[in-house]
């Protein structure tokens, strides 16, 4: 891939605007609730396409392309049942409960609906998370500068670590709130070409089909057997394991995603926040998956395109960064390097800021050094910033051992959200849960579920213990994972619940459906009422799932 003097001016002026609106935004980051929550300022319109960038990192764009040429359209079942349906759920739902709780974080909720414990163990567990996640973007962003400019893996992450911890140091939530605005739109504009003329060199949809087997052109069509599709997956699996266990897991309880909403300057605008951006959402499938399907079309046509080789199959990673250097101009490769870019830098700042919040107030604050200065804190969050920055160099290798850094990211949701969502389902409409429940419940469905990974296998990976099933593909795995570790927490929730005595009913005010009393939408225009939004969004899901099924 060889850049013209065009490309590299426009990759200069996004890193300059970046920097300069990190630059702008400081002096309204100069107390730790600033930095660390956006002080409960920014419009809905911002919070929701900032809800909708945070997931739109290079783990996504890139991993979705890869993804794509794994699996083919089926992919797009992680928005249209793996991210629609549970974002309508925690706007109209879940929402009321975080925003008007107050609390400064999930694990912050945690604390004020169960117990510190619980709070702690969820705060340790996200940070890890993060820092997993985030390694995964500096991975992804270190192949792209290993194939542009030919550095090794090792110089690329540094690079990589330090243009993030740059402008993120700057201006802290509201900083990464405002760039993911802009990053949204660049995503859009660098990859839907790209989209659009992959597509055509495939032949169109209709000769795309013809190239390809059938079950890579459907999304439902051969999900009655796991041994019918390339993801190794029926409709239970499928349904139950991404659509509702790590799909509610992620966009419900995900601190990373849910600080965007809880940045909104009312409770309005909150629940509004991921009703908005599930509109947006639902078409992503055309900008960051089409691309990988018709890469592996024209592998196919033998007409001087190819996916590049890993070992003894194909490298899915590459097929959005060959798919550019093959077509894109001098010009349009810039644009499209810089929605690169801007898909690494939405998705690692996202991760530092949920980490370097989590560690402050639910880590630090709450066991280290309690009941310090504002200040003191705004200080531990940004060298919680730089920290969380460097730690996920590391986790960047790890990223390494996969061939589709997606199967990687799912493992990461399966074992650590999987069961938290069981902990919030009960928590916020049952009552009765209680907090040895929950903190029983969670240490439960983490642990089953690192066993269901180190009593199976799939690709290779897994089996540490025993091999006692061998799933078709790592996807696949994830699924059951992710089914195994939710229906253990729910249960295990369930039993020590009922066996310990809960906290009465007005301390639970504000925190459980049922004791709290919901905002109002009397009087309210239609389109800004989480109800009517969410019918227009569940009609448009219907309709996308029936013409493609």
């Amino acid at each position: 891939m060889k850049l013209a003097a065009v490309d590299y001016l426009i990759l200069a002026l996004y890193f300059g605007f970046v920097i300069a609106i990190g630059w702008r935004l400081r002096k309204t980051s100069e107390s730790g609730s600033d930095f660390l929550t956006g002080g409960r300022s920014v419009p809905v319109w911002i919070t929701s396409l900032a809800f909708l960038a945070a997931n739109l990192g290079a783990q996504e764009v890139i991993g979705m392309a890869a993804s794509g040429a794994k699996y083919g359209i089926m992919t797009a079942h992680f928005y249209w049942i793996g991210a629609v349906p549970a974002m309508l759920f925690v706007g109209v739902f879940m929402m009321p409960f975080y925003y008007g709780s107050k609390a400064r974080s999930v694990p912050e909720y945690l604390r004020l609906r169960f117990d510190e414990k619980t709070r702690g163990l969820n705060a340790i567990t996200f940070a890890f998370m993060t820092l997993f996640s985030s390694g995964i973007s500096m991975y992804a962003l270190g192949l792209l500068f290993r194939l542009i400019l030919g550095w090794s893996f090792t110089a690329s992450v540094l690079l990589s670590a330090s243009i993030v911890l740059a402008y993120t140091y700057l201006g802290g939530l509201k900083s990464a709130i405002y760039n993911e605005v802009l990053q949204f739109f660049l995503i859009v504009m660098g990859f839907s070409p790209l989209a659009m003329l992959a597509l055509w060199k495939a032949g169109g949809w209709s000769g795309m089909s013809h190239r390809l087997p059938e079950v890579m052109t459907h999304t439902w069509k051969h999900v009655g057997s796991a041994a019918e599709n390339p993801m190794g997956v029926e409709v239970f699996g499928l349904v139950a394991g991404l659509g509702f266990v790590l799909s509610f897991g992620y966009w419900c309880t995900d601190f990373l995603v849910i600080q965007r909403a809880m940045a909104a300057d009312s409770m309005s605008a909150a629940r509004r926040t991921p009703l908005m951006a599930a509109f947006p959402k639902m078409i992503m499938p055309f900008i960051v998956i089409l691309p990988g399907i018709a890469a592996l079309a024209l592998t196919s046509m033998h007409t001087g395109y190819s996916l590049p080789l890993k070992g003894n199959g194909y490298d899915y990673d590459q097929a959005l960064t060959t798919l550019m250097a093959q077509f894109y101009p001098s010009g349009l490769l810039g644009v499209g390097l810089t929605a690169l870019m801007a898909s690494f830098m939405s998705g690692m700042a996202g991760n530092v800021t949920a980490f370097n919040t989590v560690f402050t107030y639910d880590i630090y604050q709450s066991y280290i050094r309690p009941g310090a200065p504002d200040r003191h804190y705004l200080n531990v969050g940004r060298f919680a910033t730089i920290a969380g920055t460097l730690a996920s160099v590391g986790t960047a290798y790890l990223a390494a051992q996969f061939n589709n850094i997606m199967d990687f990211l799912q493992l990461v949701f399966g074992v650590v959200n999987a069961p938290l969502f069981a902990t919030f389902l009960l928590g916020m409409f049952w009552k009765r849960t209680t907090g040895h429940g929950a903190f029983v419940g969670l240490c439960t469905g983490t642990g089953v579920a690192g066993m269901v990974l180190a009593c199976t296998q799939a690709e290779g990976k897994g089996g540490w213990i025993t091999i006692l099933h061998t799933f078709p593909s790592s996807m696949a795995q994830n699924f059951w994972i992710a089914i195994f570790a939710w229906t253990s927490c729910f249960l295990m929730t369930i039993v020590v619940s009922l066996a310990t005595r809960p906290r009465p009913d007005a301390e639970l005010e504000g925190l459980v459906y049922g004791l709290t009393k919901l905002p109002s939408d009397a009087g309210v225009v239609w389109y800004k009422r989480p109800g009517p939004l969410a019918i227009v969004v569940i009609v448009a899901l219907v309709f996308l799932n029936i013409a493609f099924r």
